[in-house]
């Protein structure tokens, strides 16, 4: 081999391991906490109240950070009092010092919408919309959907998936793409009459390519479009009845789902299920702490490699600053947490 061959070699080898993300991966169990960020301020009092969720036990954050961001790549799409690159690093500092795993969120497909107000992807690009024109002030839909065929969309929201990875310096992403109820319209000319779990496996795959392949870090999403809701009883809401649910055997086994439940139930099959398909589960739960205890003992009855522990959502239950005192959160702490 020539001295200019083994050059080129090392070379490129040196601007890998350069290029790479440290891994943050925390040690088993996961005890989580996913929580939406909006501003600047919100940082701030979550950056403040690390060090208490630290000692509670707590070793990840994934941050739901959608729209709220101040995009460079895409200036339409930036929040004018969103989150600054700057204040997401000083957020991704101190997690490193805790020794938390920081996983930043955009929701893909799905929650384009909440009640009247569409999202800024559908508002300043209509034509990535799955039902364009239809449902005006979105009435009569749950939430708005892009169209996960259209040519252009991946590569814009790729770009400002790249600018989060980037500024909270992460080894993983959540995509989202809970409870996608608009997929394969009517109303959608490249979408019409296809089958949904082959256009929602392409979009997983999609992100999955870029994420994983491309940008090498892990990557993260909701599992509820995966499950039967029928043969698993958990209706529409916790599961699939529009069809997705087949995608489950079409989309990389390395994804991290997010199997989240909010109801007390004896039993939660899709942890096992999800566990015999080959994926990691990471389960979540809600505001109730009879439900949290019931989703922990089946997590444990299921414990194993592919177990990785448990996540507390908040959904505006809990604000920075005051994630500590949330019920759900301390029990979570108090049942799983290493003493």
């Amino acid at each position: 081999m020539s001295r200019s061959v083994i050059l080129i070699a090392f070379t490129c080898l040196l601007a890998s391991l350069v290029s790479a993300q440290p891994s943050t991966k925390p040690a088993s169990p996961w005890l989580g906490i996913h929580l939406g960020l909006n501003n600047n301020q919100q940082l701030d009092r979550l950056i403040a109240e690390l060090p208490k969720l630290s000692s509670m036990g707590f070793n990840s954050l994934v941050v739901e950070v959608n729209y709220s961001f101040d995009f460079q790549s895409h200036p339409e799409m930036r929040a004018a009092t969103g989150i600054t690159k700057s204040k997401a690093g000083e957020l991704a500092a101190a997690c490193k010092q805790h020794k938390i795993r920081l996983i930043p969120q955009i929701n893909c497909l799905g929650h384009q919408s909440w009640a009247a107000r569409t999202a800024t992807l559908l508002t300043k690009h209509p034509e990535f919309d799955e039902t364009p024109g239809q449902y005006p002030q979105n009435k009569n839909i749950y939430c708005r959907s892009w169209c996960p065929l259209h040519p252009d969309v991946n590569k814009l929201v790729f770009d400002l998936m790249d600018e989060l990875i980037d500024a909270f310096q992460t080894d993983a992403f959540h995509v989202g793409m809970d409870e996608v109820f608009l997929i394969g319209s009517e109303f959608c000319s490249r979408c019409k009459g296809k089958d949904p779990s082959e256009l929602f496996a392409k979009a997983v795959n999609d992100y999955h390519k870029h994420l994983v392949d491309e940008k090498h870090v892990e990557m993260l999403m909701w599992g509820d479009r995966l499950l039967d809701g029928k043969k698993t009883g958990y209706g529409r809401w916790e599961a699939s009845e529009n069809g997705t649910a087949p995608a489950i055997d079409r989309i990389p086994k390395d994804i991290i789902m997010c199997d989240w439940h909010y109801g007390k139930l004896n039993d939660y099959p899709s942890i096992a299920l999800f566990i015999e398909k080959g994926f990691r589960v990471w389960p979540g739960g809600w505001d109730k702490t009879d439900a949290t205890a019931a989703l922990i003992q089946c997590a444990r009855k299921n414990a194993g490699p592919k177990m990785l522990g448990y996540m507390c959502t908040t959904w505006g239950k809990a604000q920075p600053g005051k994630l500590a005192e949330f019920p759900p959160i301390k029990l979570a702490s108090e049942t799983l947490a290493p003493r």
